[in-house]
């Protein structure tokens, strides 16, 4: 649906009921005369760029292109099978409820195309607007095609807006005829979800030298395994004294037939202080794989169901191998399954385009966001927890050159409770521009991206990655870490001039956490462990989650000083700063709907005082002189308390 926040153009009222039903009649005529009488060719495939598989069997076949002059997207669905009708469309999440769906469907004699809607139990509802615009329908030995618009925006309250970043398709297949649009039941139906980025970025591909070279990292012939989900790692060793090159440019390739269960790919290239690994060729979670393959970390390419070929900009390219390069590469595929499928062998990876000529530039990979610490922790029940992760002006002074980066892709990334992520660089206490935002983000697909424009970030600038929670199916906190049940926030960008930067990100400093546990101690019934030895986990596990508690650790996050973690590739930290309690400021002036930030909490500017300004307080608390947090009213605890009246 079109989510309130976001700005609508102003649009004249409608009376569409009758238009509606005239429409309906239309179109039933349209694809009767089309469906059933006209023979012919597919369209041209090169008119529709993007393609993904819709289902796991592959019977319905989405492509696309995008007008960005229009604001309008051209789909085209293959039906390989033709029932008695299917819906299409999008939602928040992938939800069948509040969904905005295009509709064929068949009473047994005649078609029916429209635009509708579902309300919050699923039911479901002709739309008063049809925005949904057919445009063709075209049968063919391969199947029936249809072809239909949209615009990114609409006037229509019930309306998904079509925006940057991942968009949540659904599907589903109507297998026995039904006698109206309101008889559909959508808990019945085979249905799924798909995700894919819609809004392409409209980048002309660059010309690609002429001594380019190829090389395909694939994993041989291995038999998918009859599960849901796989992660799949192979080994694969470069020739000896393999000089350094550029990559310019990788695409996917992927086993004919598996196009729907190779769900992302993932080349990594590992670490150079050691000789050499073993090679590995099974699941990458099982127990015989060595543990030195954990040090195949480097990202050379990545790629995600729906995504086409990665160019680099024609003044960079991506080194690999010569002098300080290792010639071991980790592929790692992840196999989707959800019809376990038995006996499937599966052959795909990615296909590297590289060039002895090497460009002006190297490019250059590095973290954004938060440091992988338990000390940044969601509460359990959280529809919506913001935290944020730092590259500060100091931290940016020190490391890039006085000529910038230059940031031309991205990829988000956070675990299981992610909801959405984004980075904004500001310059001289303005927000000045998005580097990459996703609004619908989803753990499940992740790409590297390249950006509609490449985003300059200079000495001094800072880049804010904020990520937004949902944990409301949990009842533990959830911390930062390597887990999956963890959780992480991190944008690596790509970019060039490479620097000796390669991480730069930040978490709320560790004393200012503790002050946080001694002030729950202080104001809650129940006692929490304080013990020396008490891990953070540990600690946050017993915190009693009510909303006090809650509000207190969001003001903690927005407000305490935080540790930097500005860092060379080596791990070392840049010398000439001074990287601990440095104080946050949230004082940026903010771009439109870009910038995410939390309400405000009812003990907002408290928290400013109990945790920030020692020996400040305000009327009607209790302060500790020394430790400076509040506690109950009630007799003083030690000759370091005050009543301040």
């Amino acid at each position: 649906m079109q989510t309130t926040g976001n700005k609508r153009s102003s649009c004249p009222s409608f009376r569409l009921r009758e238009v509606a039903s005239m429409y309906f009649t239309m179109i039933m005529v349209f694809l009767v005369i089309l469906v059933v009488a006209l023979q012919g060719t597919a369209p041209r495939e090169n008119y529709f760029p993007y393609k993904v598989p819709l289902d796991p069997q592959s019977f319905l076949e989405l492509s696309w292109n995008v007008s960005y002059p229009e604001q309008v997207v051209h789909f085209q669905l293959l039906v390989k099978e033709p029932k008695f009708g299917l819906l299409f469309g999008m939602s928040d999440r992938g939800e069948f409820e509040n969904a905005d769906l295009a509709v064929l469907w068949s009473d047994g004699h005649s078609s029916y195309f429209g635009d509708a809607w579902s309300d919050e139990k699923g039911q479901l509802h002709m739309d008063s607007q049809q925005n949904y615009q057919l445009l063709k329908a075209h049968r063919t030995p391969e199947g029936l095609y249809l072809v239909f618009k949209r615009a990114f925006s609409t006037c229509d309250p019930k309306d998904y807006l079509i925006e940057d970043g991942t968009v949540h398709l659904i599907y589903g297949i109507l297998e026995k005829p039904v006698r109206s649009l309101q008889a559909i039941n959508l808990s019945a139906i085979h249905r799924g979800v798909q995700r894919v980025q819609l809004l392409k970025p409209n980048i002309s591909a660059p010309e690609l030298p002429r001594d380019m070279k190829t090389m395909e990292v694939r994993a041989p012939n291995v038999v998918i395994p009859s599960q849901e989900t796989t992660y799949w790692c192979y080994m694969v060793e470069l020739p000896d004294s393999f000089p350094r090159h550029h990559i310019v440019m990788y695409e996917p390739v992927i086993t004919a037939g598996n196009e729907a269960i190779v769900h992302h790919m993932e080349v990594f290239q590992c670490a150079a202080e050691f000789d050499s690994f073993p090679h590995y060729n099974g699941p990458c979670d099982s127990k015989m794989k060595p543990d030195r393959l954990n040090y195949c970390r480097h990202v050379l390419a990545a790629w995600a169901m729906g995504a086409q070929a990665f160019y680099y900009p024609e003044e960079a390219g991506l080194a690999f191998g010569g002098p300080g390069s290792s010639k071991y590469l980790r592929l790692e595929i992840h196999y989707h399954n959800p019809l376990v499928f038995k006996g499937r062998h599966d052959s795909s990876g990615i296909r590297l385009y590289y060039t002895a000529t090497l460009r002006r530039y190297d490019a250059g990979i590095m973290e954004l966001g938060l440091v992988y610490t338990p000390v940044m922790a969601i509460p359990p029940g959280e529809a919506g927890f913001l935290l944020k992760g730092y590259c500060t002006d100091k931290c940016t002074q020190v490391a890039l050159p006085p000529a910038g980066i230059h940031i031309f892709a991205s990829q988000l990334h956070t675990h299981l409770t992610g909801r959405k992520v984004v980075t904004i660089l500001s310059r001289e206490g303005r927000e000045r521009e998005v580097v990459n935002a996703d609004n619908h983000y989803s753990p499940h697909f992740q790409e590297i991206r390249m950006l509609k424009k490449v985003v300059s970030v200079f000495p001094g600038d800072v880049l804010t990655t904020t990520c937004t929670y949902n944990t409301e199916d949990r009842n533990q906190a959830t911390v930062g870490g390597f887990s999956i049940t963890d959780e992480m926030c991190v944008n690596y960008v790509h970019y060039y001039p490479q620097t000796q930067l390669e991480l730069c990100k930040s978490a709320v400093d560790l004393g200012y956490l503790q002050r946080y546990f001694n002030l729950v101690n202080r104001f809650n019934d129940e006692e929490i462990c304080m013990c020396p030895q008490a891990s953070i986990r540990q600690q946050l596990s017993s915190v009693p989650w009510n909303a006090f508690n809650r509000d207190v650790l969001k003001s903690l996050y927005d407000f305490a000083p935080i540790s930097m973690h500005c860092n060379k590739s080596s791990a070392v930290r840049f010398p000439l700063g001074f990287w601990l309690k440095l104080a946050v400021c949230n004082c940026f002036s903010r771009l439109a709907n870009a910038s995410p930030f939390p309400e405000s909490t009812p003990f907002k500017d408290e928290i400013r005082i109990f945790f920030g300004s020692p020996g400040i307080a305000k009327p009607g608390y209790m302060v500790d002189d020394h430790q400076n947090l509040p506690m109950k009213d009630g007799p003083p605890r030690s000759s370091g308390w005050r009543r301040l009246l």
